[in-house]
This record gives C-alpha cells, sequence and structure tokens, in this order.
C-alpha cells in the first residue's frame, strides 16, 4: 500500500475518532483544507459520503462505522511494527491518559490508582470521563477514553475485557436509626434513596421494584456522592455496593452497614479496553497499573 494511500486511512480514523475536521488537523499537524480534500479522496475511493455533517458534528455512516475497527486495528499493528518496542519508558510519562468512571467508581478506584501510577514514578494528565453505561463501547472505539470500568457486561468482540472484583451490595443507613437484624422485614416502614442506574448499577432498583419497595422510595437522585450526607442527617436507606458502603462509612463514621435478606450478587466490576493490536504501548501500560491497582481476590490472581 502506498504511503499517501496509509495517510489517507489515517486521516479516516483520527476523523470518526474526534467528528470534527478542525479537531482532526489539530491531531494530524495538517490543514483544515487538507483534510477535507483527503475526505473527498476517501468518499471516492469508498464510493460512499463516510461522514454526514450535523451541526458541528461529522456522524459516520454505516459504512464508516464498519470500516473503522479493521482499519484502525491494522494501522496500529503498522505503527507498533515499525516502532521500537523499548521505546516506551512510564518513569517520566507525561502524556494525556483518559478513564471511563462512574461516579462511585471516581469514589472508589481514583485513590488507588492515583497512588499506583506515583509509584511508577509517572506523570501523566489523566483525565476521568463520567460515561452512561451505554456509551463505553463508542467511548473505547473511538478513542475518547483509553479503559473505562464498569459493573455492565458489554458483549462485544470489539474489545478487551476482564473482570477486577465481585460486587455485593448491601444497606447503609445512619447509625441514628439503625436498621433491624437481616430479615424479610428488615425494610418496613423505612424510607430509601434511589440512585439513577446509568452508570450501570441496575441491581437496587430490581430489589426495590420485586419486594415492593418501590412505593418507600423518598429520594431520586442522578450520583452517588452526595447520599452519605443525606443518610447522617435522615433516617433514609441506600442499596449501593458493599466496597462503596466501606468507603462512605469511613468518610462518615455515623453510618452503618446491613446485610441484605435476598441473594445480593450481581455482576463483577470489569475492566474495559479496545482488543490488544489496537492498544499502544502507553495503553497497555496503563491496563497493566490499574489491574494491579483495583484488582482483588480471585481476579487479583488472574490479571497477575
Amino acid at each position: 500500500m502506498a504511503l499517501a494511500d496509509l495517510n489517507q486511512l489515517r486521516t479516516f480514523v483520527v476523523l470518526y475518532e474526534l467528528r470534527s475536521v478542525t479537531a482532526a488537523a489539530e491531531r494530524l499537524h495538517v490543514t483544515q483544507p487538507t483534510v477535507s480534500y483527503t475526505l473527498r479522496r476517501l468518499r471516492e475511493k469508498f464510493g460512499d459520503e463516510l461522514f454526514r455533517r450535523e451541526g458541528n458534528d461529522m456522524v459516520p455512516t454505516a459504512k464508516a462505522t464498519a470500516l473503522f475497527a479493521p482499519l484502525h486495528e491494522a494501522l496500529a499493528q503498522i505503527d507498533e511494527t515499525v516502532s521500537d518496542p523499548d521505546a516506551f519508558e512510564p518513569a517520566g510519562f507525561s502524556g494525556e491518559l483518559a478513564l471511563g468512571l462512574t461516579s462511585i467508581g471516581e469514589q472508589t478506584f481514583l485513590p488507588p490508582i492515583m497512588g499506583a501510577l506515583a509509584r511508577e514514578a509517572a506523570n501523566p494528565h489523566l483525565q476521568v470521563a463520567r460515561l452512561d453505561s451505554d456509551q463505553v463501547e463508542d467511548g473505547l472505539i473511538r478513542g475518547s477514553i483509553d479503559l473505562a470500568m464498569t459493573v455492565s457486561m458489554i458483549g462485544s468482540p470489539r474489545l478487551w475485557r476482564t473482570h477486577v472484583r465481585a460486587v455485593e451490595y448491601v444497606a447503609l443507613s445512619s447509625g441514628r436509626h439503625p436498621l433491624p437484624a437481616t430479615a424479610p422485614d428488615m425494610f418496613s416502614g423505612r424510607r430509601f434513596v434511589r440512585v439513577s442506574a446509568r452508570g450501570g448499577h441496575v441491581f437496587p432498583l430490581q430489589v426495590l421494584t420485586e419486594h415492593g419497595l418501590m412505593g418507600q422510595v423518598a429520594l431520586t437522585v442522578e450520583e452517588y456522592s452526595t447520599v452519605p450526607a443525606v443518610l447522617e442527617a435522615t433516617d433514609l436507606v441506600v442499596l449501593l455496593p458493599r466496597h462503596v458502603a466501606e468507603v462512605f462509612r469511613g468518610w462518615f463514621g455515623g453510618l452503618e452497614i446491613a446485610d441484605l435478606p435476598w441473594p445480593a450478587q450481581s455482576t463483577p466490576v470489569s475492566l474495559y479496553t479496545r482488543r490488544e493490536a489496537s492498544l499502544s504501548p502507553a495503553q497497555r501500560w496503563f491496563r497493566s497499573v490499574v489491574l494491579d491497582a483495583v484488582a482483588v481476590g480471585e481476579y487479583r490472581r488472574r490479571s497477575a
């Protein structure tokens, strides 16, 4: 394949990722007219419009979506083949990395991840992106994030996945308004905080619905971040993962954790990246650091 063709395909991949001629030109260090000219050539080559302008975005056609994954992977393999495999040095690395997390993921996983990066003597600019669970695959494939963690199970052949910890749900409430001993009627007369399931935590909503407790929901919020302060000031109860409840109890010592009277396991927290061949050396290193920082129990052994 001619070098000119490779440059055209690289322009296509970057344009697909960024959805902007201006941003693609900046990434590729060329002018906007150069990107526009290359796009015209690509349209002729593939016999398809490839991108349609909608507002400020260049939205890919079905043909462009089908082309992106194999072209991105092929270019990544070419880059890896011609690059020095020993060129990447974690110590002193100061590039940008993007990590997709839910709100409770930020609260529970960022501290150990930042500590692990510090021990590597690396100094990246880590940007955390808040993604709904249905946006994870698109964010990874487009390259807007390098790595994501969620309890959602995404069965895409375009992604690499490994579990990092089990998720057991518990009840959390103020110690001034303790729950009775674990039993099917332990929530009689109690009111709940319900948190949006956009981040993938659907188990609490399922429990509230299946056991006829939705009528006792007094507060619905979008994020978990304000929940511990609300619990401390009220008699409300929230259902959430045990590892998150333990973090909240560390912040607010007056909170108490109670086991649920029903099976309380959900899908594990999983770590996602693009497939191996599509990762840069920095992304592979970042994945290894995050795995070491957050994997626990049997999952730590699997990821070693």
